[in-house]
């Protein structure tokens, strides 16, 4: 005899302070979790505000807008007969906490705080709210006026608590209490919580949905359960991405999972599930019974309402575990912002060198295009309207990616007298299989004209290397080119639909990488400076790999020249008429051992020292300890005269955990005495030692071989 429920959980493309907005997109999620029989719908954190509004959490009109949308959802015939699960902010004896509001038919059920908040990275709910410490504890909550009028309620539960419906008992967990060793679900499935829900503020980083799903799925695998995770989409109006990707797992599997990145404003999953699978399997593990035995309970909250349907028969088809997915590449991770910015914009601008990083650039728009023509061809109206307007044409529906990537992405070519040939053909060749409207110019006359006028005010010109200048003077010639071609890009997106007589302005794209800023392998306030850089949290070898994907799926063959060729800024004077300089000589480190030390400087917390000692074991069999020893001081040198670079970063979708992004997500000085004679002076002792007792052990080794050699003669 089954005891089947169906639940429902979604991925909301909410903004900050969006009020009006984010009550749509709510109201819209449970009409649609109602039409697919959910008794019970979950929804991301803060939903009502949106996660990202800051220090907007300090401002009063932030909580009196939230229990107004309270008040809104309260009223609405669409949240009649379904348990509905809201995120908002709420001041409870003047300490603000990060909420649940739980509310069925016009009266609240519980007020969850947040017990466990997320303080590293990106985040900094410290910053805004308090935890609720007092686990296993409830008390009365006074509600606002308007509140009261709506739900005839003057007190409501609020603290650590679970609800008892007569079916079963769900209990709440909010995002980062699922990531804590000691994770509230633990305690609440040996008390007898089957239904676990997680309201979640989840960003986007490189690989790091796996981790998501293996934790959900590890929640239920040893306690048994039903765990349900809801999840914001879209950027929130920051540099983060919340990638959606709601999931519902069934004793330690996947039954239903949500997309990870969709246009779509409105995601709505379902489960149907049987709540007997869990008793059944909870029933023979005898530790956890044991352990369940002297738990401590929770307060429970009774609520007169039942989540299941039947009490004899199977009425919905169960849901089986689903297969896992795999890594989605993150091309579609940025398409959300870029389709939100292509429509309060008419398009983008993109300086196209045809060196690997502006082409990846180049290949995140082409994907927006296609995920943009695949929307529409799905039905999605919002997008299609969106289109309409960017393109000021109510008829026009795109159904070609190249031909709307035409109407939509300009590239350009800034060739300079140190530019090749074949960077030239090789942009010109991509631009022509994406489909955007391409310019070639050349620069030689601005730059020329700029050091002309430095000339005539100081008496003297400046050389390049190769023609017998020195350091300073050919640092400065390279520098002069890359922030005219800045000039050039600002002054093309704001005027070249103009000449072309088409209304609007252009956004400019940047296209440095992580690896690149790590290092401050970039010019202050040159074309690496922009509206928005897609790539900026992407490591080169991650882009490589990305290439690699849109060569394979979108055939774009021009790729596979770009792949090969050395990464060069191609600013210094040609050889023969062939590219002299290139990336990874004029930084002295490779792309690969730059990935290698952001990962050991931001996310195993290492300085100077403490990196040489982790790199002499994992570079052993390709470095000696003084090239080692040589290579971390290079790094942390070049680190440190050019950290000032990272103030003036261009925005960038985060991607990265070892991204620089200074005083957002790497909180570290951008002033630094550059010496590090300490640290320097322990990795130079570390290194005579680790010398010295190698000499003393091949000493001897060597003895000993002797030694050997003339016992053996004797015999």
């Amino acid at each position: 005899m089954g005891r089947t429920v169906t639940v429902a959980t979604c991925a909301l493309n909410q903004w900050a302070l969006d009020f009006d907005g984010n009550l749509a997109r709510i109201l819209k999620s449970i009409e649609i979790a109602k039409q697919k029989g959910a008794r019970y719908r979950l929804r991301p954190e803060l939903e009502i505000c949106g996660y990202g509004c800051s220090d907007h959490y300090y401002e009063s009109d932030t909580l009196l807008h939230s229990f107004q949308v309270l008040a809104k959802l309260l009223e609405s015939p669409a949240t009649q007969d379904i348990i509905c699960d809201v995120g908002m902010p709420v001041m409870h004896k003047n300490v603000r906490y990060n909420c649940r509001v739980i509310f069925l038919n016009k009266r609240i059920l519980l007020i969850r705080p947040k017990m466990i908040l997320a303080n590293a990275g990106n985040y900094r709910e410290l910053r805004w709210f308090t935890p609720w410490s007092r686990t296993r504890h409830v008390e009365e909550y006074f509600l606002p006026r308007m509140i009261q009028e709506v739900t005839g309620q003057e007190y409501v539960s609020f603290g650590d608590a679970v609800l008892s419906t007569k079916d079963t008992c769900l209990g709440s967990e909010i995002c980062e209490e699922l990531w804590a060793p000691n994770s509230p679900h633990i305690e609440m499935g040996l008390d007898g919580v089957e239904i676990f829900t997680n309201s979640s503020g989840s960003y986007h980083v490189l690989r790091k949905a796996h981790t998501r799903v293996e934790l959900v799925n590890s929640a239920t695998a040893k306690n048994g359960g039903i765990y349900v995770l809801a999840n914001q989409k879209g950027c929130d109006g920051d540099r983060l991405y919340y990638d959606g990707c709601a999931m519902i797992s069934v004793n330690g599997d996947t039954v239903s999972q949500g997309s990870q990145f969709s246009l779509d404003d409105v995601e709505v999953l379902t489960a149907t599930v049987d709540l007997e699978d869990v008793r059944s399997y909870r029933a023979e593990i005898s530790s956890r019974n044991l352990a369940a035995s002297k738990v401590n309970p929770y307060p429970r909250v009774k609520v007169n309402f039942a989540l299941s349907s039947s009490d004899d028969i199977l009425s919905f088809p169960i849901c089986l575990p689903s297969p896992r997915k795999d890594k989605i590449c993150f091309c579609k991770k940025t398409c959300h912002n870029f389709f939100f910015l292509l429509a309060v914009k008419g398009g983008f601008l993109l300086p196209l060198s045809g060196g690997m990083d502006s082409s990846a650039t180049a290949c995140i728009v082409y994907s927006m295009c296609h995920q943009v023509c695949l929307a529409i061809m799905n039905g999605n109206q919002d997008v299609l309207d969106d289109v309409r307007r960017v393109a000021n044409d109510e008829t026009y529906t795109p159904k070609d990616p190249r031909e709307f990537c035409g109407r939509v992405f300009t590239t350009c070519y800034m060739a300079s007298e140190n530019s090749s040939q074949e960077t030239h053909n090789r942009a010109k060749l991509l631009a022509e299989q994406i489909g955007s409207y391409h310019i070639n110019l050349n620069i030689d006359r601005a730059v020329k004209a700029i050091i002309g006028i430095f000339s005539v005010v100081m008496g003297k010109s400046p050389r390049f290397h190769v023609h017998g200048g020195n350091h300073r003077e050919n640092l400065a010639l390279q520098n002069v080119q890359a922030r005219i071609r800045l000039v050039l890009a600002y002054l093309f997106a704001q005027l070249s639909l103009w000449a072309r007589g088409i209304p609007g302005g252009l956004l400019v794209l940047g296209s440095a990488n992580v690896d690149e800023s790590l290092r401050g392998y970039l010019t202050k306030y040159d074309c690496s400076s922009a509206d928005i850089n897609p790539i900026g949290g992407i490591s080169k070898t991650d882009l490589r790999s990305f290439l690699q994907y849109c060569l394979e799926n979108f055939q774009l063959t021009t790729l596979r020249i770009i792949l090969s060729a050395p990464p060069t800024a191609e600013l210094e004077p040609l050889t023969h008429g062939q590219v002299s300089q290139t990336d990874e000589a004029d930084m002295g480190m490779t792309y690969a051992e730059l990935s290698v030390f952001g990962k050991l400087r931001k996310i195993a917390k290492a300085g100077p020292y403490s990196m040489f000692c982790k790199l002499i074991t994992l570079w052993r069999e390709i470095c000696t300890p003084r090239q080692v020893a040589s290579k971390v001081k290079h790094f942390f040198r070049m680190y440190s005269v050019n950290r000032h670079k990272m103030t003036v970063l261009t925005p960038a979708y985060h991607a990265e955990d070892y991204s620089p992004d200074d005083n957002r997500f790497d909180l570290r000085p951008f002033l630094y005495n550059t010496t590090w004679s300490w640290q320097f002076r322990c990795i130079d002792n570390q290194v005579s030692r680790n010398e010295f007792l190698f000499g003393i052990k091949a000493y001897v080794m060597g003895r000993t071989h002797s030694q050997c050699v003339f016992r053996d003669k004797m015999r």
